[in-house]
């Protein structure tokens, strides 16, 4: 079973600034559209359907992006994300935009999210099942401050 999933995506000339960089907000956009994907074709749903179903979802409650290499319009990249933290109410998820040969990384991505009841409009425990889901994709990194995890991404990028 993959843990870490990707996708390949290419980036459009209408998301990028004038001299042709990708916008800042365009990073965000494209990763967690990845992010979507990635959940429906690896971990068999929708976010619309579960929370059809029960109720609840994951909002987000904090946003860590490093931006560390430029990403030019037309460049197709490979997105892939991960959980790399896990309790009963909170998970986090790094997403990395990179290079189509996957040796240079142009942004990491933290999300925070809380699981959440919109009937009751609190914060809850994963049930059961949706906890031991996600745990199979549970990813152990060595760095658990996002600074170390960008400065680790920056030395790899040099070398």
């Amino acid at each position: 079973m993959e843990k870490e999933v990707s996708s390949v995506v290419k980036i459009r000339f209408s998301d990028c600034d004038p001299i042709g960089h990708l916008n800042n907000v365009k990073y965000l956009e494209y990763m967690l559209n990845a992010r979507e994907d990635h959940v429906e074709e690896f971990y068999g749903f929708t976010y619309e359907d579960y929370f059809r179903r029960t109720g609840c979802t994951w909002v987000a409650v904090q946003n860590e992006i490093a931006y560390l290499k430029e990403v030019k319009a037309n460049t197709k990249v490979v997105i892939s994300s991960k959980t790399i933290e896990m309790s009963d109410r909170i998970s986090k998820v790094e997403i990395l935009m990179k290079d189509e040969n996957e040796k240079e990384v142009f942004a990491v991505l933290w999300i925070t999210v809380i699981y959440f009841n919109m009937k009751t409009r609190r914060s809850e425990a994963l049930p059961p099942e949706t906890k031991e889901l996600f745990s199979q994709y549970l990813v152990e990194i060595p760095h658990q401050e996002f600074k170390d995890r960008v400065q680790y991404f920056r030395i790899l990028n040099k070398g």
